[in-house]
Parts: structure tokens; sequence; C-alpha cells
């Protein structure tokens, strides 16, 4: 198929997730994307386990689709290659703390004397610039820093983090529709820009609803779990066998509960007679639904509830949800070879441009597997200890 960024290329200067997420998203999009790691180990995501026959299948996850050589940015010859990948290339990504790239001699104000053409995009955790540039950050202390973590988990429980590294994954997604959007600029100006992405930014940037509730009523949110501060029914609900997920969120919806379950009653009750009040009082009404949910599976339910239009699923595990038949219908899930020859699976782009999903174009590379390719016959393969 025709990919939408063929003809694009990229020069990846990222290690772990945030950058090379946003980097994958480009390369699933048909772009070519070079990786740049060091000759000692690489991307430190190629020791994360699970480690299948010495390597990685969490590099591989984010590494599919890509080109990888060896540099050692501290030797001036070295630098100096990097430049001559750079020199040609439409987009540059570097998720290194604010300052590094310069004092190698790979800042945005020495390359663009070069390539005044290129998208430079930066990652880091608190911006370029500011009392929080120099300080470094993982997911966990971003999502920490963010609020993230005071309004998950259940009342009263001990501070928890969403369990998908959020605030890495949201700065790659950032980056990449940024850095789209600044190559349609480009194209027409002939003009690159740099490109700032802060984890810290990105992740308050996606709790809109949250900020707009302090802005609106002076107070912090709140943990509530599952449920919703606006809206009710809306959280998992425990039947007879385990707990299930149910969203009623608007009135029609709420109707269609009120016949599930047997009572059409609720209907005129005057403490869920809207949304607003529904939340209000949802703790009774929880307690009120399960005691009916519990005298029946939590598929009993389901099937009830979808056959009414309302929108429910059961709580799955991912061992679950990647065989399910809509990730099957979707070739979300794809066969894709190691370096080492292992066969194994992996997730592929979930976006489908004229009904066809991105397949992989490229195995996830060992490590300098591409130097010969791209540097020249004077440098071999690295392998990948």
């Amino acid at each position: 198929m025709k990919l939408p960024l063929q003809g694009i290329k990229v020069i990846e200067f990222c290690n772990v997730a945030a950058g090379p997420y946003c980097g994958l998203l480009l390369a699933d999009l048909g772009a070519d994307v070079i990786k740049v790691e060091h000759p000692a180990g690489g991307d430190t995501l190629r020791a994360w386990p699970p480690i299948t026959d010495g390597y990685s299948e969490n590099f591989a996850s984010l590494n599919r689709n890509k080109r990888s050589v060896t540099l050692d940015l501290k030797n001036p010859s070295d630098v100096e290659a990097a430049r001559g990948l750079i020199d040609d290339a439409d987009v540059l990504i570097e998720n290194n703390r604010p300052g590094v790239m310069a004092r190698l001699g790979l800042g945005y104000d020495a390359v663009r004397e070069r390539a005044p053409h290129l998208v430079y995009c930066s990652i880091s955790a608190y911006g370029q610039s500011g009392p929080r540039a120099q300080e470094g950050g993982f997911d966990l202390t971003v999502q920490a820093m963010s609020g993230i973590m005071s309004i998950t988990g259940e009342p009263a429980s001990a501070p928890v983090k969403c369990g998908v590294p959020l605030a890495d994954f949201t700065a790659g997604l950032y980056g990449a529709f940024s850095i789209v959007s600044a190559l349609h600029a480009a194209s027409q100006s002939g003009v690159g820009t740099h490109i700032d992405v802060p984890m810290l930014g990105a992740t308050l940037a996606i709790a809109a609803l949250q900020t707009s509730e302090y802005f609106g009523t002076g107070r912090d949110p709140v943990k509530l779990g599952s449920a919703h501060p606006r809206n009710a029914p809306y959280q998992a609900f425990t039947a007879r066998d385990t707990y299930f997920g149910m969203a009623a969120g608007n009135n029609a919806l709420w109707r269609s509960v009120c016949a599930v379950v047997g009572m059409p009653e609720l209907e005129n009750d005057a403490r869920y007679a809207s949304t607003t009040l529904r939340a209000k009082h949802q703790t009774e009404l929880r307690e009120t639904l399960e005691a009916v949910f519990r005298t029946h599976d939590a598929e009993y339910w389901i099937e009830r509830f979808r056959a009414e239009g309302v929108p429910c699923a059961p709580i799955n595990t991912y061992s679950q949800v990647l065989a399910d038949q809509q990730v099957e219908h979707m070739q979300w899930v794809q066969p894709v070879q190691l370096p080492n020859g292992v066969a194994t699976r992996t997730f592929v782009s979930p976006v489908r441009f004229d009904g066809e999903t991105p397949g992989i174009r490229l195995r996830p590379p060992a490590l300098g597997e591409h130097n010969t390719e791209l540097l020249g016959g004077a440098r071999t393969m690295e392998t990948n200890a």
C-alpha cells in the first residue's frame, strides 16, 4: 500500500520510550527512520525483558520499520558522520536532556545552518527552557508531577500510576503529530522549525477534563476508582463471578439500564433524574445495581446490555483482548521476526488507510545492522550483546 510518509527521512537519537515511540509512529506510516545508537549496547530498551534468545521483545515493539547505525557521538569523526545523515534528512528526533545535543555539536542552531529545511523535534521531561528544564524525568515521575497519580486508584488508597506508561507515549504522540504538521509547513516555505515537546505539558494537555474541573470549581479532582465524576452508572460493577464495565453515558442509555435490570421505578427516582444527579448519588446507585448484578454472571449482563445498545465490556487481561475477534478482524496482531531469526508477534499501527492496516516493512534491527549500508564500508555491523 502507498503510505503517506513515504519519501520522508527521519534521524532518531532516542532511548527507551517517548522518542522511539514518536519515531515508530512515523515509520509505520512509511517514513525511513534511521536510529542512531551508541556502539556499547545501543538503546537501553534493548536490555529490557522479555529477552527471547538474547533479543528484547520490548525493544522490538517500538523499533520495527527502522534501520540502525552505531555512532559514538563523543568521537568527532562519528559526529561528522551524524551530520552527514542529518544533511539530507527531513526530520530529527531526540529525547536527551536539554543542552546535550548542543554540547555534541548537533543542536538545532548548529544543524539548521546546514539543513534549514529540517524539522527538529526535542522530547524532554519538562521542556527546553524554564526552571525545571535540566531536571530528568521518567514516566513515573511525570505521572507524579502532572497530577495523574493524585486521581488514580481507589479513594484513600496509596498513590498508584497508570499501568500504561501514559506520559511517555502521550509525548510521543504529540511529537509525531507536531512533526507531521511542521513538515506540511516546511513543504510550503522550505524552512524547518524546532519543536519542543515536554512530557509534563503533554500529560497535562490530555487531562483537560481534570484541569477544567479545577479551574471551574477551585477544587482538586479526587480519586474515584473506575467511577466518573460527572456521570453514572459509568464504572466497573461486580457480578456473581467477576467484574464487568458498563457506561450509560446519557438519559436514553440510563432508561435502557433500568429496563435490563427490571427496575423501571429507578427512572422516576429524583436522585437519578439526570447524569449530574446520578453522579452525585452514584454510591447508592452502584449498591442498588450490584444487588441485582450479583444474581448472574458478568457475561449474562454483558449480553443483555449489548442487546440494548448499552456500552459494556468484560475486564480483559491482555491475553484475552489480543485474542478478541475485533482485534483479529482489524489485523492488529501480526507476526514479526527478531534479528536472531526467532518468530514472535507484535501489535502494529491501529490506523487504517482505505481499509488497509499498515504492515511491517522491516523487522526491528540488530544494533548497527545498517552501518555498512548507511555509513559506508569502513564500518562493520555491531552485534547486540
